[in-house]
């Protein structure tokens, strides 16, 4: 299975415009919603998604009969999901990370894991929508892009496999690409695009995943983004013109692809260069 990551360094630039494109028109290929603090991929593509499981993680639970006030689980914890008041240990779950190091260094044993909910995974049957939803409130959604990854590598008659990365270059955004074969990152012709490509652009060089860029909203100040491009050898792989017909298709739920046979071939020739590049 080919997995092709699509991010972008902001959100606003057309990564989701992209990447539902992109897997609407690959036949055998599966669209994968990693943002998921916020997924709108559904808008879409219109999945049946009749699948669904929630997402749990394991948090500390305290026995005050056992629990003798010595603290050592408080000064472990990195992220004060744990505190010490009065010779109590208080825990606060939404803060916890999940990593077991409290329960490890308790030597009266007086804490146990028990399960939490932060959120779901679901997707459709015939295995070509994927997304999670991250519970509101909730800190953390790598455990719920874990869980949507083991998911997807199940489904072995898949060709390939879009993820449609969260915006930015936080923590998700690395366990989205972690064993992906190729990144597109979006961007737009703007200043702010450009700052963001760059971190973008950086990050994927850390992960030594080969990369592409696409220009939406291109346009006369394309410049802008090739000039950096052509300086760091990083090949603009896609351009999609500034269209206002694009933008109101848009607004009402409908993919560029659906009436723009150009830019379906384009976004196909893409694909098949993509394929090319990493299975040669």
């Amino acid at each position: 299975m080919l997995k092709i990551a699509v991010l972008s360094g902001k959100g606003g630039t057309g990564k989701t415009t992209i990447s539902a494109s992109l897997a609407s028109i690959i036949h055998g290929c599966a669209y994968v919603d990693c943002d998921v603090e916020e997924p709108n991929g559904f808008l879409f593509l219109n999945p049946k998604l009749d699948c669904n499981e929630q997402v749990l993680v394991q948090v500390p639970q305290i026995d005050e009969q056992l629990c003798n006030g010595c603290g050592a689980c408080v000064r472990i914890c990195q992220f004060n999901a744990l505190a010490l008041v009065r010779g109590k240990v208080l825990v606060f779950p939404e803060l916890c990370h999940h990593c077991g190091a409290c329960s490890l260094v308790c030597e009266p044993k007086a804490i146990t894991e028990i399960d939490r909910s932060i959120g779901n995974i679901s997707w459709s049957s015939n295995s070509c929508f994927f997304q999670g939803r991250l519970n509101i409130g909730e800190p953390a959604g790598i455990p719920i892009i874990k869980r949507l990854k083991q998911e997807v590598s199940k489904k072995i008659d898949l060709k390939a496999a879009v993820f449609d990365c969260s915006p930015g270059a936080s923590c998700s955004v690395v366990n989205s690409l972690e064993g992906c074969d190729y990144a597109s990152i979006v961007t737009e012709p703007t200043p702010f695009g450009l700052h963001d490509l760059k971190i973008a652009v950086e990050l994927v060089r850390e992960m030594k995943i080969p990369a592409g860029v696409i220009i939406n909203k291109s346009g006369d100040q394309d410049a802008i983004i090739d000039e950096y491009c052509l300086a760091e050898n990083v090949p603009v792989s896609l351009r999609v013109p500034y269209s206002r017909k694009i933008a109101e298709h848009y607004a009402r739920g409908i993919l560029p692809v659906e009436d723009d046979e150009a830019l379906a071939i384009s976004l196909t020739e893409l694909y098949h260069s993509i394929r090319g590049e990493v299975c040669s």
